[in-house]
């Protein structure tokens, strides 16, 4: 298993580093480039889909590192840093594959995976811990969070064990604190407390349940987060559903309990929903701050940034007008004191992820291209992409943006109905790409409606379009097709194809798209390369250049 992940993690850095060589010069925007001057931010902080969110502070207190739930995507486990807490870049993936890997490498595993990571430093490493409700709760640790994360160790195994966060007290004894998810165990909106072992790997103790949620008044609590500040036991945790909940406070002397409890955050008039999962964070200036998310449909779960005081022994998020206690979530703010600024961009290659564990015959980088990527060989009886492994995507970046790629398209003579193309992938989706029909290429528009559920695939021929070359490739010729294309995505989700013959004059093809949100995850937009079942030569598609623009 060490081998098998060393060689994937070696993958990961020199994809990494051929494309940046294919794309120099180009970034991407993670954070809200309208917070990168001034005095204020505005929130969302990050306008792209980064789920249940936990930071930690550096050493020095103004470095921060922060982490997010990926599910089944790989590489998995973003690792974003900031030396702002309000611009943030992708500088490395934890995880580059998902465990158990026999079954994460089968298929897309839509929704499973990688739930609700907590990240946290502890003598000289940093610890992230995460729960995969279908097998257990899982650690990786590492002395560099830009470098490579050691091997997973599985804590403890089972279902249903959701939103794992460690303590290491004063004492030297060790707990974890976790939710449980319905779906796996058959009851959720409690947290639980184990013993954990000093060194994070074991629990050595069965779970207590320190704090119930079917009061009813805080139902669903979950992602609960473990603190201790003076001689209190903190946990902070979402209540009453992602939606429409809160923050809830809990706060005891005895890690056990019994806790009090306190509503420190609700949407109240400010119209931002939620304000759902986080994580607390302290600077060095000796501000207090916490990084929770919104949730915004096709567009995932967005990043905010709240300022936090406290009162009487309880944390207070957001801005309290009233004085009750209960903050409301900002929209402006004054930014955090004495932190460097950050600079909040990446390469374009950073933000893309597969959509199941990457194996060799998905593609490949070039020395000519961002990647290569193979037609996936479709089963007997295709009836939609929801099984299809192989899709490179990234999420939405913000509310409004433009996407564009360059791209060379391949089929060999017999590949008849090959296809590859630009895809925005979600419970419905929509791609636009080219199909080898006879010596030509046919530009085809398509969209399905409830992937999940097995919607069938609904596909329009726009187009006609010659070969740019034929070669003879062995015995059999080879057709390319230079091509552009383009995405426009405009509020409320609303997409459109384009495409263009010389990357000039661009034409749209198909109707409008509403966008919508995968399993668990935002709407995301990328590239597809299929091979129907039964034909012997599997298509392939040259990502050249891929661009983003805010609009």
């Amino acid at each position: 298993m060490v081998n098998i992940l060393m060689d994937r993690f070696k993958f990961l850095v020199i994809l990494i580093c051929t494309s940046l060589a294919a794309t120099a010069g180009e970034v991407q925007f993670v954070s809200n480039p309208a917070n990168m001057k001034g005095r204020t931010y505005v929130n969302p902080i990050i306008e792209a889909d980064y789920s249940d969110p936990d930071p930690v502070a550096a050493p020095d207190g103004r470095t921060f590192y922060m982490t997010a739930s990926s599910f089944q995507c790989a590489p998995g486990l973003p690792i974003l840093k900031s030396t702002d807490l309000v611009n943030w870049t992708i500088v490395n993936y934890a995880l580059p594959a998902v465990p158990p890997t026999d079954f994460y490498d089968a298929a897309p595993r839509h929704g499973k995976g990688v739930w609700a990571p907590c990240i946290r430093y502890h003598d000289g490493e940093y610890y992230i811990y995460w729960g995969d409700p279908d097998f257990g709760i899982y650690m990786i640790k590492t002395a560099d969070p830009e470098g490579a994360w050691s091997e997973p160790v599985l804590v403890k195994g089972g279902k249903g064990m959701i939103d794992p966060t460690p303590l290491w007290d004063t004492d030297g004894k060790a707990y974890l604190a976790n939710a449980w998810a319905a779906s796996r165990a058959g009851f959720n909106s409690v947290v639980t407390v184990s013993e954990m072992s000093a060194d994070g790997t074991r629990l050595i103790s069965n779970p207590r349940v320190v704090f119930d949620g079917n009061d009813g008044i805080n139902h669903t609590i979950e992602g609960p987060k473990l603190y201790k500040r003076g001689d209190y036991y903190y946990i902070l945790a979402p209540a009453g559903g992602v939606v429409d909940g809160w923050q809830l406070a809990l706060r005891s002397k005895n890690i056990y309990g019994p806790y009090e409890k306190k509503i420190v955050m609700a949407t109240g008039k400010s119209g931002i929903n939620g304000p759902h999962q986080g994580g607390w964070i302290s600077t060095a200036e000796g501000e207090d701050w916490f990084i929770n998310f919104q949730d915004k449909g096709a567009y995932g779960r967005v990043l905010h940034l709240n300022p936090v005081h406290w009162t009487d022994g309880w944390p207070v998020m957001g801005v309290d007008a009233d004085g009750d206690g209960c903050g409301e979530p900002v929209k402006r703010h004054a930014k955090p004191a004495g932190l460097v600024p950050s600079a909040g961009t990446v390469g374009t290659d950073s933000l893309f992820q597969w959509h199941a564990n990457y194996t060799d015959f998905y593609g490949f980088p070039t020395p000519g291209a961002m990647m290569r990527l193979y037609g996936h060989k479709v089963s007997d009886n295709f009836v939609n992409m929801w099984e299809v492994p192989n899709l490179w995507l990234q999420k939405f970046p913000c509310e409004s943006f433009e996407a564009t790629a360059k791209v060379q398209i391949s089929a060999k003579s017999a590949s008849e109905g090959v296809s590859s193309g630009l895809v925005i992938m979600g419970w419905d989706y929509a791609r636009l790409g080219l199909a080898k029909k006879g010596d030509k290429f046919v530009l085809r528009s398509t969209v399905c409606t409830d992937a999940e559920q097995g919607g069938a695939e609904t596909t329009t021929d726009i187009a006609t379009i010659e070969p740019t070359r034929v070669y003879e490739a062995g015995l059999l010729p080879n057709m390319e097709c230079d091509l552009w294309l383009r995405a426009v995505v405009k509020p409320g989700a609303e997409c459109r194809f384009y495409y263009s013959l010389d990357g000039k004059k661009y034409a749209p093809a198909g109707s409008v798209f509403k966008a919508r949100a995968g399993k668990w995850i935002g709407a995301k937009i990328g590239f597809y390369s299929i091979t129907p079942a039964g034909v012997p030569d599997r298509g392939w598609m040259d990502i050249i250049d891929f661009d983003l623009k805010k609009l």
